[in-house]
């Protein structure tokens, strides 16, 4: 694993439960503020093996990102779990967004 993957995955793993963040966000955080999209692949490759808390994870917009109808579902769910309220599929960053 690259530096850059180690520093996203314990990025990651840092976001507090009640609390998202965005692709861009974390990109930023491990030294590449035009990395988002590295993040979403960390994001996929890294999740099962590290145990990563994926349903933090946001787009800039405060949308849930995932396309999958069930995949976002469960997003929510996860996110409610947790007391983030999502209306829609939109988190209200003021309120929900990690500031480390």
């Amino acid at each position: 694993m690259n530096e850059f993957t180690a520093t996203v995955v314990e990025i990651i793993k840092a976001i507090p439960e009640g609390k998202v963040a965005t692709y861009g966000q974390v990109a930023k955080l491990a030294g590449s503020p035009r990395g988002a999209r590295q993040v979403v692949r960390i994001l996929h490759t890294q999740t099962r093996k590290h145990g990563l808390p994926w349903h933090r994870m946001i787009n800039s917009k405060g949308l849930i990102a995932i396309k999958d109808a069930y995949g976002a579902d469960e997003q929510k769910s996860r996110l409610l779990a947790e007391g983030v309220e999502v209306e829609g599929n939109k988190i209200d960053m003021k309120l929900y967004l990690w500031n480390p």
